[in-house]
């Protein structure tokens, strides 16, 4: 759980601070898109904030967050679902949204992998 925690911390800390920084940049590398217009720049940071966020709480929650990887199981789903939408419904196709899918759908089973573990000490009822 702490290398799960670990990565996710510095992957999602990384893509909040890209997001940022440079949100078209991203977007066009993700989406093959564009955010022209303020309100989607807006948008994008905003997510950029929560992300750079997500991976702080990961980072702090290393030694202990089964919650956390509760909740990091949830959003990754999410994720997977929105950005398979964007592939297929919406026909968005940058060069980084499969590998970005794969990603997301690898850290959903490792999250869940980490909470069917049942470690020495560790509540099982600790969700």
């Amino acid at each position: 759980m702490k290398k799960l925690l670990t990565i996710t911390a510095i992957i999602e800390a990384a893509t909040g601070v890209g997001l940022l920084v440079a949100p078209a940049a991203l977007a066009q590398l993700l989406l093959g898109g564009s955010l022209d217009t303020p309100a989607a720049l807006t948008v994008a940071r905003v997510g950029g904030t929560a992300l750079l966020a997500i991976g702080v709480a990961c980072w702090l929650s290393r030694e202990n967050g089964r919650a956390l990887v509760a909740a990091m199981l949830l959003y990754n789903v999410v994720v997977v679902g929105l950005l398979i939408h964007a592939a297929l419904a919406l026909a968005l196709s940058g060069l980084g949204l499969w590998p970005t899918i794969a990603l997301h759908l690898a850290f959903a089973f490792w999250c869940m992998v980490c909470l069917g573990s049942k470690r020495v000490g560790m509540p099982v009822n600790d969700l």
